[in-house]
């Protein structure tokens, strides 16, 4: 059966997905340069996107409401405004962390720890057990 043709968007999903990958990794080890990279790019994109709307005379309340919209049928509004974090921890009726005593971020630690353990504990069940399985299916064929 022959090879599917990508569709463009997907090469170019591809090429950028790798692309990242690799500037990723070489920024991440000069973070002053991968800072000012960033900000340059972020301040551009914005400049970019006001001088569009100006250009196509976009009036401040339509601009508003056109981005509200998006932002909302996006699911973005409430996670960058807010953050997921503030929401759950208000859901949960959480303490900020600035809020949070010493002690209170000690045991959440402690907790943390307890549960990667068991996790490890659970994880070595598993390969223990699929172990077994592979062993009881070589045996029986």
């Amino acid at each position: 059966m022959p090879q599917e043709k990508k569709s463009i968007f997907a090469r170019l999903d591809h090429f950028f997905d790798r692309f990242e990958d690799h500037s990723r990794a070489f920024l991440s080890r000069h973070v002053i340069i991968y800072s000012l990279v960033g900000g340059v790019a972020i301040v551009l994109f914005w400049r970019g996107v006001w001088m569009l709307a100006d250009e196509v005379g976009l009036s401040s309340i339509s601009s508003i409401i056109i981005s509200v919209v998006i932002l909302l049928a996006t699911g973005l509004f409430v996670s960058f405004f807010v953050g997921d974090r503030i929401v759950l921890s208000g859901l949960r009726r959480e303490k900020k962390v600035i809020d949070k005593t010493e002690e209170e971020l000690k045991a959440e630690s402690v907790t943390l720890v307890e549960v990667k353990d068991e996790l490890k504990k659970i994880e070595k069940e598993i390969e223990h057990l699929d172990g077994n399985h592979h062993e009881s299916h070589h045996s029986s064929t």
